[in-house]
């Protein structure tokens, strides 16, 4: 299937999920982040989950960053410029939805891209080669180019691996691993 297809399906899969299973799905995804080589690293990338488009509760994954002392960049995006800028969360961070509903920090200490280590890549779909279908604004692909090479990208999803995507490009920027309920795919 290509990525149009893709988003049509995984989209319609997502809403038939109830808001129970949801949560039970996203801290089974969590206790799969846990057994990743990760952890000896110190700078970690998280999104925070658009609710009304049901994707992976991350907050089960700040709780295990938190106590395993890392540090937490969230970013806000410039839907003019494709960018994103990368910030710090802290307990003194303040969070507000933008124009759709992705939460945001207002301000805050900004963090260069060059210091991130580990980044959780939201999608909606991904292929057993490690490439994923986003929502098809390009925000994750331009930001993972940015980072370096050694920065490992760490897909979250609700459900498997499909085959292959097919219509992937040159700039699309494959996974390390993807984290699904059921477990663990590393590319």
């Amino acid at each position: 299937m290509n990525k149009k297809e893709l988003r049509i399906q995984y989209k319609a899969l997502r809403s038939q999920l109830s808001e129970n299973d949801m949560e039970e799905i996203s801290l089974a995804i969590a206790n799969k982040v846990l057994t990743l080589p990760v952890w000896e690293k110190t700078y970690f990338h998280i999104f925070l989950p658009i609710t009304e488009l049901k994707e992976v509760n991350t907050e089960f994954i700040l709780h295990l960053l938190s106590g395993k002392d890392k540090e937490t960049i969230i970013s806000k995006s410039d839907f003019k410029t494709r960018n994103m800028t990368h910030f710090l969360l802290t307990d003194n961070t303040k969070i507000r939805k933008n124009e759709y509903n992705i939460p945001e920090p207002i301000d805050g200490l900004e963090v260069p891209t060059s210091k991130i280590e580990v980044v959780f890549v939201p999608l909606l779909a991904f292929d057993k080669t490690g490439h994923r279908a986003g929502y098809g604004k390009g925000f994750y692909d331009k930001f993972l180019t940015e980072c370096t090479p050694e920065t490992i990208k760490i897909g979250l999803s609700f459900f498997e691996a499909e085959e292959l995507i097919a219509d992937v490009f040159e700039s699309d920027v494959k996974l390390d691993y993807c984290v699904t309920p059921k477990g663990v795919y590393k590319f």
